[in-house]
């Protein structure tokens, strides 16, 4: 995400009449994550499936399915700024960072070869860390 779709996304976050607490800019952090993750997933897995051995990366297709899929809802979710389901939210955020370390694990074991498992990896634990954070922003 540019900083123009950062910045509108941050304005919408702040513009919300009663948003549910104070933690706006680690909410903004984990919806940029988890989007940005989201897409990252969908590429690598895309460049998964062009890679001539791809017999031997089903396994990092399907995580990289799962954790795209599973970080776009959460990206979504997060971006809702009012009152929600502390308990959805919670283990939202527990699967969002679970699909993220498996991901970024099986990723990890072709990242010295493949330069996209390299960069998505990064990208899950980033995103891992991010849903982390806000994990924290909710005990508060």
């Amino acid at each position: 995400m540019d900083s123009v779709h950062m910045d509108m996304l941050r304005r919408i976050l702040h513009a919300h009449p009663h948003p549910a607490s104070d933690a706006g800019e680690v909410a903004l952090e984990c919806v940029y994550a988890a989007a940005q993750c989201a897409q990252v997933c969908s590429s690598c897995a895309d460049a998964c499936m062009s890679e001539p051995n791809v017999a031997t990366l089903t396994e990092c297709v399907r995580l990289n399915q799962d954790c795209a899929d599973v970080c776009d809802v959460t990206a979504r979710v997060i971006a809702r700024a009012g009152h929600r389901d502390r308990d959805t939210l919670e283990a939202l955020l527990e699967a969002c960072i679970a699909a993220c370390r498996a991901c970024a694990e099986e990723c990890g074991r072709h990242a010295e070869h493949m330069e996209h498992c390299a960069i998505c990896a990064e990208m899950c634990r980033k995103c891992e860390q991010a849903c982390e954070r806000m994990q924290g922003a909710l005990v508060a």
